[in-house]
């Protein structure tokens, strides 16, 4: 069990791009890692660096140093299910993304590694982004219990996030955790459970107990 988010407070940078894939955010040749860390140096790597290897003084990122909440535009996430994307931008420092649409796998995803995933209206998104731009140090509030994201200066606007996603966050669990709430339930179904029903035990190669 991880530390819930409730209410966060984060520097911003943003990222106007669409249709950002998990190809994009995790190049496929940094995949063959066997470890979950160390994929925050490959975020985006074609974009944040250039062919020398220093970093690309045009790319958005780059100028937002310190940054933890990322805006950027609708059908973020999209593409292939590798959760390395998401790895990646936990260890890079992301803690709250905020888009107008998610890829549905890669937004289960981030939930699960207790990236909060804000889906705001596409023109509440540009009033982001451009405040964004034209601050270079701007910070947001994101209340996950009232789903609001505030700025100091009196904006103030709604996301959507589901129930269950929502609760996971708050909470701090992952999905094990959810299912350890039904602990006592399935303790006492396996007291119940019939003998010649099929074993979980470790080691049985059929499915069954040998006899």
């Amino acid at each position: 069990m991880s530390k819930g988010i409730t209410i966060y407070k984060g520097k911003v940078a943003y990222l106007d791009r669409s249709d950002v894939d998990t190809d994009q955010i995790m190049p496929k040749q940094f995949l063959k890692r066997v470890e979950r860390t160390g994929f925050g140096q490959f975020v985006f790597y074609e974009w944040r660096y250039l062919k020398n290897g220093e970093p690309n003084p045009d790319f958005e990122l780059n100028q937002f140093p310190g940054a933890t909440i990322l805006v950027t535009g609708p059908n973020f996430g999209c593409g292939s299910s590798r959760e390395h994307a998401v790895w990646g931008l936990k260890e890079y420092g992301f803690k709250v993304i905020i888009a107008p649409s998610f890829g549905d796998i890669f937004y289960f995803n981030s939930v699960e590694n207790m990236i909060l995933p804000c889906i705001v209206e596409m023109e509440n998104v540009k009033v982001l982004m451009q405040k964004t731009k034209e601050r270079k140090e701007y910070y947001l509030t994101v209340d996950l219990p009232n789903q609001k994201i505030y700025d100091d200066e009196g904006l103030v606007v709604d996301f959507k996030i589901d129930q269950e996603s929502k609760d996971k966050l708050i909470k701090g669990w992952d999905s094990i955790d959810l299912v350890l709430k039904f602990e006592d339930k399935i303790k006492e179904y396996e007291l119940r459970r019939p003998s010649f029903f099929p074993s979980t035990k470790m080691g049985s190669l059929t499915g069954y107990d040998k006899k």
